[in-house]
């Protein structure tokens, strides 16, 4: 299936879904490197009927993060998604000890 990348598109105003070109610019990362990450189902964004992409807040969020660490850190977009998986664990982990915590 060819995605395409169109820069002139834009989703319906009472969408909540980002293009793959918003999601460049709000992130500032190269576009082959979301196609990695895309490609590694990193992120697994729907795509249109058309081919678009379409992202969730939440892939926005997961990619901010890890442009952020790859910028800070110096390191590959492959590490730095490793890093973020590991901190969302780690956030997932403390939830739940704070949930049983409760039971106690």
């Amino acid at each position: 299936m060819d995605i395409k990348k169109r820069e002139d598109a834009t989703p319906p105003s009472t969408s909540r879904k980002m293009l793959f070109a918003q999601i460049i610019e709000m992130t500032g990362m190269e576009e082959e490197v979301v196609l990695e990450l895309i490609s590694l189902e990193w992120v697994s964004p729907a795509s249109t009927a058309d081919g678009h992409y379409l992202f969730e807040a939440r892939d926005l969020y997961r990619l901010r993060k890890l442009s952020r660490l790859c910028n800070d850190l110096e390191i590959t977009a492959a590490g730095g998604s490793i890093i973020v998986d590991l901190m969302e664990r780690v956030e997932q982990l403390e939830a739940r000890i704070e949930e049983m915590r409760k039971l106690i």
